[in-house]
């Protein structure tokens, strides 16, 4: 494939200069009639596009004003955001397509399906998704949404007439409305009237978190698979609704860059993709580098960025028979920024932006026939392939934790998979299954690739460089039992709606209740018990009562001497259940096979308080995915601590806190004060690159691998890709565990898929029982790295645990919480929480 890399004169300096306010007219094509009906953006928001920032409120103002103006816009709200913003959507086509639009919509869906495999698409309108700024503060793209809209809502002429009767465009102005909010008050309260260039001044320095990320500060670029978000939620609805043919995302790069779109690096497209799907891409470049020829502008494109990780804007239609595009525009970052390229304006950056978005609808326009029949292929390749794969079924559960099952359940039917019930209870290589926790995925579907995507292990590649992750094998996130099965014999009923997840409580008892730990809920359980003052313990050994038997790690509620009565105490343990989805059984005898209920290796529990160190110098994505884990899933109260006055905060009312990944640490102050809390009796937990900085300041004890790895006959050219091949940027690895230690509590088998994205190899403690969790020796599951790597892993361990005083300091290598779909390792977290006193 021939690199498409252009280059044409830098000319904003000739068009607007660096205090001039940008007018409408800027940003919209000469030679064009407008309609006055339609209002401006200026005339709803109250300034010029590009002269302050939009706030996410103004954004909203004036798209309803000008669904109201215009036919050719219909406008709906899909949702809200987790600070209450709306989720809106334009609809953007021809008035006579909007009578029909229900039926554009379903001849357009039915080219996706096995009965439209010969359908004529000569006449179909192509469907265009536009979303911009899904990092709020990369915000230019929303801001050219503004211009953008207008100029479909008002532009005049044959030309834009037969483009809209030809094309359906779904525009999301604001992929992130809380971080768009967020970045703009920043930018905006810290504007001069004389704008200031100087790349020193605060306005180009938020605070931290940022704007980026969304309100529990998650990359919700990163969400498009998992759709563990609000916002992403609705968008992955509006996807599956139309299945566009083009979907872009509108995004920002360093102040020094000029402007990439896709295609990307060509030796980094998943192997699942189709080969067509690059060309194709590659023929819509043309359309953009043409039109930011017009205008002056720098570009680039067939570098740095990548078509891989699925779980991305750009990425995520290359499975679904759609062509993605990335668009990166230098970011200004406030409203004017010095750069090696000259004086950046925040309009001109809105300008690349508004004038890509038209070459989109240009280029879908002219190859509207070519990417429907591509389209078309796809899912009839799919169909193809799905009668000469050897896989008929897959079948995924875990016969002890119905709630992860129903998680990746949910995730499938949000993504349109198609899920049945297991036919009866079976053991299948090796592995049981029973019923009513698990599910069965038919290959034999339109989704079948995008199946794969999800659930194949991969090990081997064309080339060693990630832009993200390159591994996400859901099964072995949610750490299930899954099979591949060359037969549909256990396929049962087909699952149109998930049922609601189950919960029982036993009759009452004056004697005791006993739950086990393997739910993925019953760290929300645990905490609402404590919480409210009941006596509760956990049995360091399995045992068997009244016929049932219980793991190591079970909850036992004592009856006697609680602050509730036996009636109330049955009435609240009901109400326990149903919120986090668990069977509470009531026994009566402590007499059992194995430990008696009143031995003691039952330990008393305590109620925790515990708290997270967020701020400088703390990674906001690994503090987000913790605080959102606390919050939306176990209801467990999470004091966030600023490193900014962490010094001179009493820690004495928390019994944990957790320091996730660390680039700088806290200062030497605060890590006094912060190693004399853990002395008197406070249990730390670090995460990641926190591991070392615990070493280095005597928190811990640790040794580790150490990497030798020296660079024999590799050039300067060659530099960057021969460290970038030793990045360990996500994959997956196999650890052993020793189910009878705390840390483990919980888990049913004796091996656990880890996610890992660091390069921290901790040398196994001599006591081999202080090693309860340790990669095997030949650890890889899925996803790339080097060789170098893999032998420094082998046989490390990714979890230490000493005590320091009367307390404890726990270190996670790695990210147990990754984007909150790793479900198979919170518990990991919640051990060490509740039973830190017992390691």
């Amino acid at each position: 494939m021939k690199k498409l890399i252009f280059l044409s004169l830098f000319l904003v300096s000739l068009t607007l200069t660096s205090q001039e306010k940008a007018t409408l007219d800027y940003y919209l094509p000469s030679n064009t009639n407008y309609n006055k009906n339609i209002p401006t953006p200026e005339s709803i928001i109250g300034h010029e596009v590009g002269e302050w920032h939009i706030t996410h409120d103004k954004l909203v103002y004036y798209m309803q004003a000008l669904a109201a103006s215009s036919d050719r816009i219909s406008i709906e709200n899909r949702g809200e955001t987790f600070e209450g913003r709306p989720l809106l959507l334009l609809t953007i086509t021809a008035p006579k397509n909007h009578g029909k639009i229900e039926q554009i919509q379903k001849d357009h869906l039915s080219i996706t399906k096995e009965t439209g495999a010969t359908q004529d698409v000569s006449n179909l309108p192509v469907v265009v998704y536009q979303g911009f700024s899904i990092h709020g503060n990369e915000p230019s793209g929303s801001n050219a949404a503004l211009a953008y809209a207008y100029y479909l809502a008002a532009a005049e002429g044959d030309a834009i007439e037969k483009l809209l009767e030809n094309t359906v465009i779904l525009l999301d102005p604001s992929f992130n409305p809380d971080g768009l909010q967020r970045f703009a008050y920043w930018a905006n309260t810290n504007k001069s009237s004389n704008l200031n260039p100087d790349n020193n001044d605060r306005e180009y320095h938020e605070v931290w978190p940022g704007g980026r990320t969304n309100h529990y500060w998650f990359d919700m670029n990163r969400d498009w698979l998992p759709v563990q978000l609000p916002e992403s939620r609705a968008r992955i609805a509006t996807f599956h609704k139309w299945m566009p043919n083009i979907l872009t995302d509108h995004h920002e790069m360093g102040t020094n860059a000029t402007f990439f779109f896709q295609p990307g690096e060509p030796d980094r497209v998943h192997p699942l993709t189709p080969k067509i799907n690059q060309e194709l891409t590659t023929e819509i470049a043309t359309y953009h580098s043409k039109a930011l020829d017009n205008i002056g502008s720098l570009y680039f494109s067939e570098e740095n960025y990548d078509d891989y990780y699925y779980g991305k804007g750009s990425t995520f239609p290359d499975v679904n028979g759609g062509i993605g595009i990335l668009f990166e525009q230098a970011s200004s970052r406030g409203h004017i920024q010095e750069s090696e390229n000259g004086i950046l304006t925040f309009p001109f950056t809105i300008k690349n932006q508004f004038t890509t978005a038209l070459s989109t609808i240009e280029a879908a326009e002219n190859m509207r026939v070519k990417l429907l029949l591509y389209q078309q292929q796809f899912y009839k390749d799919a169909l193809t392939e799905n009668s000469k794969n050897k896989t008929k079924t897959i079948i995924f559960g875990d016969a002890k934790d119905a709630a992860k099952s129903w998680h990746l359940a949910e995730i499938l039917q949000r993504q349109k998979i198609k899920l049945h019930h297991l036919k009866s209870d079976a053991k299948i290589n090796g592995k049981a299954f029973h019923k009513e926790n698990s599910y069965v995925v038919p290959m034999n579907q339109r989704n079948s690739r995008l199946i794969k995507a999800m659930f194949e292990k991969r090990t081997t590649f064309t080339d060693s460089l990630f832009y993200d992750i390159s591994a996400w094998t859901f099964p072995l996130a949610f750490n299930l039992d899954y099979t591949e099965v060359n037969s549909t014999a256990n396929l049962g009923e087909e699952i149109t709606a998930l049922p609601t997840l189950s919960s029982s409580v036993g009759n009452l008892s004056n004697y005791a209740y006993v739950f086990e730990w393997n739910e993925y809920y019953t760290p929300k359980a645990l905490n609402k018990i404590l919480n409210k003052g009941i006596r509760a313990k956990v049995g360091e050994k399995p045992f068997s009562v009244e016929g049932n038997t219980y793991d190591y790690g079970s909850i036992l509620i004592p009856v006697q001497n609680q602050k509730l009565n036996p009636e109330e105490l049955h009435t609240f343990l009901k109400e326990v259940a149903q919120e986090s989805y668990i069977d509470i059984i009531s026994v009566g005898t402590g007499h059992t096979l194995g430990i008696d209920l009143g031995s003691g290796s039952f330990q008393a529990l305590e109620k925790q308080e515990v708290a997270i160190i967020v701020g400088n110098g703390i990674t906001s994505y690994d503090a987000g995915e913790i605080w959102h884990l606390f919050d939306q899933r176990y209801n467990i109260n999470l004091t966030k601590l600023d490193t900014d006055y962490f010094s001179r905060t009493d820690l004495s009312r928390y019994t944990a806190i957790i320091m996730p990944n660390s680039y700088r640490g806290i200062d030497k102050a605060a890590s006094e004060k912060l190693k004399m809390w853990v002395k008197n009796g406070g249990t730390l937990i670090g995460y990641r690159n926190t591991t070392k900085w615990l070493v280095k300041n005597e928190f811990i004890n640790l040794k580790f691998k150490n990497d030798t790895l020296v660079a024999k006959d590799i050039t300067y050219e060659q530099k960057q890709s021969f460290f970038g091949a030793q990045v360990t940027g996500g994959a997956i690895f196999e650890a052993k565990l020793d189910r009878s230690h705390p840390i483990n509590f919980g888990y049913k088998n004796d091996v656990l898929p880890l996610f890992r994205n660091t390069n921290i190899y901790i040398e196994p403690n001599k006591s081999s029982y202080n090693n309860p969790i340790q990669y095997t020796s030949n650890p890889l599951l899925s996803g790339y790295i080097s060789e170098e790597k893999l032998k420094l892993l082998s046989n490390s361990v990714p979890f230490q645990a000493q005590s320091l005083g009367r307390g404890k300091v726990i270190v996670f290598t790695d990210n147990t919480n990754f984007r909150a779909f790793w479900y198979g390792t919170n518990k990991l977290l919640m051990n060490a929480i509740f039973f830190s006193d017992m390691l």
